[in-house]
């Protein structure tokens, strides 16, 4: 049995390494693995308490997916539900004709299963971290009127030249990932997110797209992502890693061309990317387009888990046409 998982995934690593001992499945672990960052409200990219988009709303997207029989799970846009992995767990387990919702009808879904929702999602701290960004790029057109609650915008406010000033490329980079594999050899893979800080309302990225940020396959292995998720979408990063395995590729060297797959993409964003991947005997690694991240690991014989620095294949980035560093 093994987990494997983002960094920020340690909140909750232990306990999904505990299910899988208890006798639960890789869909149980990962799971009760990223419910646990969800609720964190000191992880500002994930569940409660993630930035907002540009007008303070957090829309939530998650995906989960069973490697044995391929069924996935989604959701994307979804408002006052906190456990977005559980939500897409149940778009899989309900034996729905669909594997992403969406919004409206996300949140209608989780209304009918019953799932938890929270009237506050947003601490006071990031109110106030989102009022300050739309100050400090001189947002005022958005702005009707500004009282002790914080800011009211009004709604014909133009948004599209503002989140081009107010999305943040230091601040695109924040998912869950968690990866398992149970007693039976099973693989299930998960992520889950609130999308970058400030973006368009309506903005979905590769957390819960099946193939784009997330994938798994019993006979093969599996992979998750978290970074810029437009480039993952474009790239079919996380497919294409495994599907670079099943061509017999090592899994260092599958992992390396999904990344490298992603400096061919041309346009005016381009940002970070992370992923975590295992083959189908457990092997795993992660790499990063950055110097100095890590991924976490832990398997059945272990007090808790390990973390190990990921592999760097560098991306050049740029932003609004210009190159960064």
């Amino acid at each position: 049995m093994l987990i494997i998982a983002s960094s920020n995934g340690a909140i909750g690593i232990d306990q999904a390494m505990n299910a899988l001992k208890n006798g639960g499945s890789a869909l149980d672990a990962v799971e009760t693995g990223i419910r646990l960052v969800e609720a964190n409200p000191a992880e500002h990219s994930v569940g409660y308490n993630g930035y907002p988009n540009i007008v303070g709303e957090l829309e939530l997207d998650a995906s989960i997916m069973d490697g044995r029989s391929l069924n996935t799970g989604a959701v994307a846009l979804m408002r006052g539900f906190p456990y977005a992995i559980s939500v897409a767990r149940q778009v899989l387990e309900r034996a729905l004709p669909h594997v992403l919702l969406a919004g409206a009808g996300a949140e209608r879904f989780a209304r009918e299963i019953d799932a938890e929702q929270w009237e506050e999602m947003l601490t006071e701290e990031i109110q106030a971290v989102w009022r300050d960004r739309l100050e400090d790029v001189g947002a005022r057109g958005l702005i009707a009127r500004q009282a002790d609650d914080g800011l009211e915008l009004r709604d014909e406010a133009p948004l599209l030249d503002w989140v081009k000033l107010t999305t943040d490329p230091e601040r695109v980079l924040g998912t869950v990932n968690f990866i398992a594999i149970d007693s039976a050899g099973d693989i299930a893979s998960g992520v889950s997110t609130s999308g970058w800080a400030w973006k368009y309302p309506g903005r979905i990225g590769d957390s819960p797209i099946i193939g784009a940020g997330n994938y798994a396959d019993n006979r093969i292995g599996a992979c998750a992502c978290t970074g810029m998720g437009e480039m993952a979408i474009r790239a079919g990063t996380a497919r294409s890693l495994v599907l670079y395995l099943k061509t017999g590729l090592s899994l260092d060297a599958a992992a390396r061309r999904a990344m490298e797959d992603l400096r061919d993409l041309a346009g005016d964003y381009i940002g970070g990317m992370n992923l975590i991947a295992l083959d189908k005997d457990g092997g795993h690694i992660g790499l990063s387009s950055r110097a100095g991240g890590s991924y976490i690991f832990q398997t059945e014989d272990m007090d808790s888990f390990q973390e190990r620095e990921r592999e760097v294949v560098t991306i050049p980035m740029r932003w609004a046409g210009e190159a960064r560093t």
